[in-house]
């Protein structure tokens, strides 16, 4: 209990670190101009404690050399404006003046692909000097680059998703469409929008003018007629975007059937007390799961057969869900030909792959949502598993997890390695959102499991080249591999990379579930299900 609490907390207070943007002297310099930062600006758009962060590790640890950019220098997350759910998506100008890094760029683009496959209307609060040129290799010409940021909102806008751009500071060159391809433009006074600056002008074409001249907000609203509503300060500004957003009409309601919610009848403390990391201490994933779900009710699918991974049917804020976990408790099973066998916890069989591509099968069929829990070393490996059909049962999981057409969500809660990890809704089989705990382990294979293998390949690569390594040699090689897997499998690594979406404490795990699955509520629309040929 002592180690999760004392992570959980350590997530916090660098969570504190990252809030703190440019720092003391940039914040400063923002409120010097007479306008706010970034984060006041969400707390007045928002309604009161209703901002839900979104990448807030984003490039944590990266872009050292540049004196770092703390959440990549936007901040991204949903929101409520007038009880309306959005995304809102903000640039922090205390961070290197609001400067698109590379990881600005594909933050900005996770935050428009989550409001696209939601349906979810979107603020943009602008306040940016636009590439961080240094960088810019990085930064602009790929498909998950700067210029999918416009090309986004086009799409989003012929989607019928509504866009709103506030201009809030300085928004140049490319960056400039941003604002113009939404729904609504505001402007500040004070603010800046154009192609090309003063500076840049004169060198260009040698016309000296002013920035306010060259691209104000007088000019934009009055003359160019760009800008939708002049606003003299921010807060005007936003109180003008919550007005606009109060008159919304309402569109189709999504199809997931929803009740009145409960609250668990466990107390979800006692997750730090159940919840273990070490493969010596099995815990059971039932008493997490009934520290979660309405009334801690779950109804169990197919409980005596695969029981390593658990399925079934419960409620999350009153919303119907579908559930697969990996089960930590090592379990027996009974073969075709009536052998028992000991089967390992958080290892996927044959049999726990066939029940849960049935049981994904029946939610797609059935539409309910389905969610994941993510503690899976992997698929069983050796003769008995492939002579049972392991790939094939592997197969035909990954095949329903790919082409489920109900909104998936993950929560990684320990291990998700490997192959476990894909069948298991990794990031690369669209789950909506992604959370993990702190305790979360993603990679390939566990920092133990790689450093071995990789130390037998090194040893055999120069016995071959007539060198023989000491033990202490082979170990301090171990410890070097080891250190640097284990720092790649750590959650903050993924999250700084936008493989996870938020990093959560155990205790916000019903609540961040039920976020999601509101936001997943906005998009009514399910494709028709089909799941191709499966290997049987």
């Amino acid at each position: 209990m002592r180690f999760l609490a004392d992570i959980v907390a350590q997530v916090h207070n660098e969570e504190e670190k990252i809030r703190e943007g440019g720092g003391a002297k940039a914040i400063e310099s923002q409120h010097s101009k007479g306008r706010l930062t970034a984060r006041e600006r969400i707390n007045l758009l928002s309604d009161p404690g209703s901002f839900f962060e979104l990448g807030s590790y984003a490039a944590f640890g990266m872009y050292e050399e540049w004196g770092g950019a703390p959440a990549a220098g936007v901040i991204t997350g949903l929101g409520r404006i007038q009880t309306r759910l959005v995304m809102i998506i903000a640039n922090d100008a205390t961070v290197k003046a609001g400067a698109f890094f590379p990881m600005t760029a594909k933050k900005v683009i996770r935050a428009q692909n989550i409001a696209i496959e939601n349906r979810i209307p979107t603020v943009y609060l602008v306040d940016s000097a636009g590439v961080f040129l240094p960088l810019q290799e990085d930064v602009f010409p790929d498909t998950d680059d700067f210029g999918r940021v416009f090309r986004n909102n086009a799409v989003m806008s012929a989607m019928g998703i509504a866009q709103i751009a506030a201009i809030m500071g300085m928004c140049v060159a490319g960056g400039g469409y941003l604002p113009v391809m939404c729904d609504h433009v505001l402007m500040t006074d004070g603010s800046g929008l154009f192609l090309a600056g003063p500076a840049l002008v004169q060198a260009a074409i040698g016309q000296k003018v002013s920035a306010e001249e060259l691209g104000g907000a007088a000019m934009h609203s009055a003359i160019s007629g760009t800008v939708d509503y002049r606003e003299p300060n921010d807060e005007a500004c936003l109180a003008r975007i919550r007005s606009i957003v109060e008159k919304w009409g309402y569109r189709r309601q999504s199809p997931w059937d929803r009740k009145k919610p409960q609250e668990p009848a466990l107390a979800a403390e006692e997750v730090y007390g159940i919840y273990d990391s070490s493969p010596a201490r099995p815990y059971d994933t039932k008493e997490i799961i009934a520290r979660i779900v309405d009334g801690s009710r779950f109804d169990e699918y197919k409980a005596e057969y695969g029981k390593t991974l658990l399925c079934g049917y419960a409620r999350i804020g009153g919303f119907a869900v579908g559930i697969v976990a990996n089960q930590k408790l090592h379990a027996k099973q009974t073969d075709h030909e009536g052998h028992q066998r000991m089967e390992f916890g958080g290892v996927i069989y044959t049999e726990s792959a066939e029940k849960a591509a049935r049981f994904i099968m029946d939610c797609n069929q059935n539409l309910i949502p389905l969610v994941f829990f993510h503690d899976v070393n992997g698929f069983m490996v050796g003769r008995d598993a492939e002579w049972s059909g392991i790939i094939k049962a592997g197969a035909k999981m990954v095949n329903a997890v790919s082409n489920s057409v109900v909104p998936k969500i993950t929560v990684i809660i320990g291990g998700s390695f490997g192959a476990g990890h894909y069948a298991m809704c990794g990031k690369a089989y669209d789950p909506r959102f992604v959370f993990a705990w702190p305790t979360a382990r993603y990679a390939v294979m566990s920092g133990d499991s790689a450093a071995g293998t990789l130390v037998e390949i090194k040893v055999r690569q120069l016995e071959r080249g007539g060198k023989k390594l000491t033990d202490e040699e082979k170990k301090e090689l171990y410890e070097s591999v080891k250190r640097t897997y284990d720092e790649q499998t750590d959650p903050r690594y993924g999250a700084a990379r936008l493989w996870i979406d938020k990093i959560i404490d155990p205790l916000e795990t019903r609540a961040a579930i039920t976020q999601a699955l509101e936001a997943a509520a906005l998009n009514p629309d399910v494709p028709e299900f089909k799941v191709g040929v499966l290997q049987t």
